[in-house]
């Protein structure tokens, strides 16, 4: 008998052992593994996103697939965005997946779904999958139609129906174990979907957030057993709240995003419930009321009102009753003043967020001080007083998370700063405002007895003392440690035994010194971001940072290293800028297999790297060799990265010409080639579509401006300063929508000015300066706003992103005020100007341009403008500095012109003004006698020609003809001549009627001339006619 047990036994074993092989080695049933293979055959014929299901391979360890361990049965399919889309819509045959009779989770979201065949429709569906609890149909095109075919699935607990096309008109019924249910992203036009869900017994969560409702009905005041609600971000009717209220089983309810300016009542209570347990208003148009009037709320545990656009002081009823509340969130809105004191009485209080308002008051005699259940408090970007050395928390041993970033820091009597607290904290952010005066502390005490810190933030707080490495040894799970912007001095120490955990060290913008300690690869062996920029490091960078396999960030630029010896570097963004390293570059750097960023301006590498081998990397996001002494060609080995952003070889000694390899860069959005040697034409093909920065100025490129950047419809900045281009200046320019900056100053472009470049409503900078235009300007250049405009600073933002770690700002030249100044940074937003100077445009100052009522600076100097100074600059209220000397100007100057109070420069001399000068009040009382020179005509102060008097002729005479055309009013100078000439022959005739002496010599003397004459005539004759003989 004991015998036969034991064969039972090892038969049923060997059994086993043999199924469990069958199954590793065939997977899923046969019939499924066809089925499967089918539906790959209809959806993906193409193999694009089903390409691992192969004949020969064991089905269930197929992506996308999920098998139960005992059955092997496929019981989870996800066939989620894996249909080809140039198939077209999709329509469902309901066979396909009869064969999986266990199947529990089916995906067909993303697939282009617009219904099914006849008699194959969800009703098969649900006859054959008897046990399907989840089915995603999100992100697809059905209507109404199928929903009344969705009851048949008796066991689903999970529907996801977001992103369809569904109208509300039709309901859902008979899913009686449906528990979870997503509509997010439909367009309610009926209220007969939302009023079935009442219906459904065991309904517990409804999504439906990015919806809209043009009606509610009686909503879902029917449902028992409803539980949570997410409508954020929907539109939804004013009946909503009336319908929502009764709900007997509400517990969580999320309207973050609506708008409720429709819907609250102006008076009365908010909202009443007895079971809600959390509510979250999050970014809604709440009236200033609210938290006054918010209602009757007995179980509310959490109350999120962030970004709600809330100001004045807090009140201290309503909210302040709320006694079970263990999360408030205030944050984002515009609070103001102190903190009430009933806040203190929320004893379950946890979490607090208060950020980003307006309040003020010391923290360490408010009602925070009583809030010792609190474990996260959030006050960063207030007007706080925020002591130092933690006092008033001293014993809130639950605190965990502590954040105070831009609050004024105090400190307090040293005999606080030896308190041992009862926290112990896990994150802990501890800023000064930047608006607050810098005081120099040292590092808080209290963190001398914290050991369980994950992040410690303490930057920007002009922290002095040396670099504290005992916060590494306490806290063996630091993960984050940012320690910039502060005065820390000395060498950089660290603990000798290594942290696994610390992913993040920022200790940029210190004075720390001394080399980078080598064995800083085992101490931090999963170091992913490493900043030390902007010290005083010197020597060698240590070649283990570039082997470090999990370092993505290494930003060491702005020290004083010397030697580069990155080996493989595997670096995500390397950023070595404003060093003083030099010689040849690594070629390495270039091969490395994973950098996206790669910062090497402001160094002394030299020589050639158009010889390159080709990356084995082909994505560079942003390059900058910038500012070395580069030479040789342009390099061609970057030209085939296929993600090239940035690309800036400026301020070095490249030579040659832009080779048409630059066309292939059709990613490129900034190139700054600038400041080298370059000769040339610019490729006809070089049109990037995503260029919005090109920077070209201070090279040798010459000939016309042919279809180079045509097609760059994006471009915001167009540099070509200090070159040799000619031809007129192209039409296209002025299809460029986007464009705010076009510098064109001290090239040999020719013709009239374009009036296309009227049509750049967005234009900030224009300087066509020192070329050779002429004819007359046009008169819709008055049409230019010259308004305040994103499209600079949204770029700048971009560039400055902490993501892309690019931190060059883009830098403008403009002559203003009588000199070049670089602007960059926002300031790009706040200036603006106009230079057509040193060209030859002739006829009158167009009274249009005094609608440029937002300029800046205005420069028409040196050209041959005629006529008068147009009484309509006096509408230019912003002008800074307004040139228009060295003309041929005439007429009075506008009185008006006192009127522009921020005037700084104003230069009006070298022409033919006359008349009295402009009152010396305001900002004219500023100008000297240099404003108004070379204008003889002109009077009164600050010239030394008075008006009240009248000059001497000597006075009148120009003492400074400066050959630009003359100073003198030549039509003044006609009248004159010809009436002194008629006075004279009057005054001769009459002299000689009255006395006939000095007639009789006046005949004598012309007798005599003409016999003189006429004796001259005769020997010179008879000498001319032998000498033709």
């Amino acid at each position: 008998m004991m015998v036969k047990k034991m064969g039972a036994w090892m038969l049923l074993t060997l059994l086993t052992l043999v199924g469990d092989w069958c199954g590793c080695c065939y997977g899923c049933l046969e019939e499924e593994r066809i089925g499967l293979l089918e539906i790959k055959a209809l959806i993906d014929p193409n193999h694009l996103f089903l390409g691992d299901w192969v004949d020969s391979s064991n089905c269930c360890e197929w992506p996308r697939i999920e098998c139960d361990n005992t059955t092997r049965r496929v019981i989870q399919l996800n066939l989620g965005d894996a249909r080809d889309k140039s198939l077209g819509d999709w329509v469902l045959n309901a066979s396909l997946f009869l064969p999986f009779k266990e199947l529990q989770s089916l995906d067909l979201g993303s697939n282009g779904l617009v219904g099914c065949f006849e008699n194959q429709g969800f009703q098969v569906l649900a006859s054959g999958l008897r046990n399907l609890e989840e089915l995603y149909l999100t992100h697809n095109k059905l209507n109404d139609i199928i929903l009344s075919s969705l009851g048949g699935f008796s066991t689903l607990k999970s529907l996801y129906l977001s992103n369809n096309r569904f109208t509300g008109s039709t309901g859902l019924n008979g899913l009686r174990n449906l528990e979870i249910l997503y509509l997010n992203s439909n367009d309610f036009k009926e209220s007969v979907l939302i009023e079935s869900l009442g219906a459904l017994p065991s309904l517990k969560t409804l999504h439906a957030s990015f919806s809209k409702f043009k009606h509610f009905g009686k909503g879902l005041s029917n449902s028992s057993s409803l539980e949570e609600v997410f409508l954020d971000d929907s539109f939804l009717p004013a009946s909503f709240l009336r319908n929502i209220g009764p709900l007997s089983t509400l517990k969580v309810l999320s309207l973050t995003g609506v708008d409720f300016s429709s819907t609250l009542p102006a008076e009365g209570t908010f909202f009443n419930s007895s079971t809600l347990e959390e509510l979250h208003l999050d970014r809604t148009s709440l009236p200033l009321n609210f938290l006054q009037n918010i209602g009757t709320l007995p179980t509310l545990k959490v109350l999120s009102v962030g970004q709600c656009d809330l100001n004045d002081t807090l009140p201290a009823q309503g909210w302040c009753e709320l006694k079970n509340l263990e999360q408030l969130d205030l944050s984002g809105n515009n609070f103001g003043g102190s903190l009430p004191d009933c806040l203190g009485n929320l004893s379950s209080l946890q979490l607090l967020d208060v950020s980003n308002n307006q309040f003020t008051g010391n923290i360490a005699s408010g009602s925070l001080t009583n809030l010792i259940s609190i474990e996260s408090l959030s006050l960063s970007n207030n007007l706080f007083e925020v002591p130092i050395s933690m006092k008033p928390f001293m014993n809130h041993s639950s605190l965990k998370f502590f954040y105070s970033k831009n609050n004024k820091l105090v400190t307090e009597p040293m005999s606080f700063h030896d308190f041992i607290p009862k926290f112990q904290l896990v994150f802990f952010r501890l800023s000064n405002s930047p608006t607050s005066e810098a005081v120099n502390i040292e590092i808080p005490n209290f963190l001398y007895s914290q050991y369980d810190l994950r992040v410690l933030d303490l930057s920007h707080n002009n922290i002095t003392g040396m670099f504290p490495s005992w916060l590494l040894k306490n806290n063996t799970q630091l993960e984050q440690l940012l320690l910039n912007e502060n005065s820390f001095v000395g060498t950089l120490q660290l603990q000798d035994h290594p942290n696994p955990h610390m992913t993040e060290l920022d200790i940029s913008n210190n004075n720390m010194h001394g080399q980078i300690l080598k064995n800083s690869c085992l101490i931090f062996p999963n170091l992913w971001i490493l900043r030390m920029a902007e010290n005083g490091f010197t020597g060698c960078i240590p070649s283990c940072l570039g082997n470090n396999l999990s370092m993505a960030i290494l930003d060491l630029s702005n020290n004083q290293l010397s030697t580069v010896k990155l080996e493989q570097p595997r670096i995500w963004s390397l950023q070595l800028s404003n060093n003083n390293l030099g010689g040849q570059i690594p070629i390495s750097i270039f091969n490395s297999s994973g950098s996206l960023f790669l910062y090497l301006s402001g160094n002394n590498f030299w020589g050639q790297i158009q010889d390159f081998p080709s990356p084995s990397w082909e994505i560079w996001v942003e390059l900058d060799l910038s500012n070395n002494q580069f030479s040789g060609m342009l390099p061609r080995c970057f030209v085939n990265s296929t993600q090239m952003f940035t690309f800036d070889l400026s301020k070095n000694q490249f030579n040659g010409p832009i080779t048409e390899d630059f066309c292939k860069l059709d990613q490129l959005e900034y190139l700054d080639l600038s400041e080298n040697n370059l000769s040339g034409f610019i490729p006809s093909c070089f049109s990037p579509p995503q260029i919005t920065q090109v920077h070209l100025s201070k090279n040798r490129l010459s000939g016309p401006l042919t279809n180079g950047f045509y097609n760059s419809s994006s471009l915001i900045t167009i540099d070509l300063r200090d070159n040799n281009f000619t031809g007129s200046i192209p039409n296209w320019i002025g299809n460029l929508s986007s464009l705010s900056v076009l510098l064109l100053r001290a090239n040999h472009f020719d013709g009239e000015f374009p009036a296309h470049l009227c049509w750049l409503e967005k234009l900030k900078f224009l300087d066509v300066s020192q070329n050779h235009l002429s004819g007359p300007l046009p008169s819709c250049l008055g049409n230019l706003t010259f308004k305040e405009s994103s499209a600079l600073v949204d770029r700048l933002q971009f560039l400055r992103n902490p993501f892309w770690h690019y931190y060059t700002d883009e830098v403008i030249e403009f002559k203003t005020k009588n000199m070049y100044y670089s602007y960059q940074g926002e300031i790009l937003d706040l200036m603006s100007g106009i230079d057509l100077s040193s060209n030859n445009f002739l006829g009158a100052i167009p009274q249009e341009l005094g609608s440029l009522s937002e300029i800046h600076a205005l420069n028409l100097s040196h050209n041959n403008l005629a006529g008068s100074i147009p009484a309509t600059f006096s509408n230019l209220k912003q002008i800074e500095s307004l040139d228009v000397s060295h003309n041929n100007l005439n007429g009075r100057i506008p009185a008006q012109l006192i009127e522009l109070t921020f005037l700084e420069v104003f230069n009006v001399s070298y022409n033919n003004l006359s008349g009295k000068t402009p009152e010396m009040k305001y900002q004219f009382a500023t100008f000297d006698e240099s404003s108004y020179k070379g204008n003889p005509l002109l009077c009164g102060p600050p010239l030394q020609n008075s008006c009240d008097k009248t000059e001497s002729p000597s006075a009148r005479v120009p003492n400074d003809f400066n050959g630009d055309g003359g100073v003198i009013d030549m039509d003044s100078f006609y009248v004159s001549f010809g009436v002194c000439y008629i006075i004279l022959v009057l005054t001769i005739a009459t002299v000689l009627c009255i006395n006939p002496h000095w007639r009789r010599r006046w005949f004598y003397f012309i007798e005599e001339c003409i016999d003189t004459c006429y004796c001259l005539l005769a020997i010179n004759f008879r000498k001319l006619s032998r000498f033709r003989r």
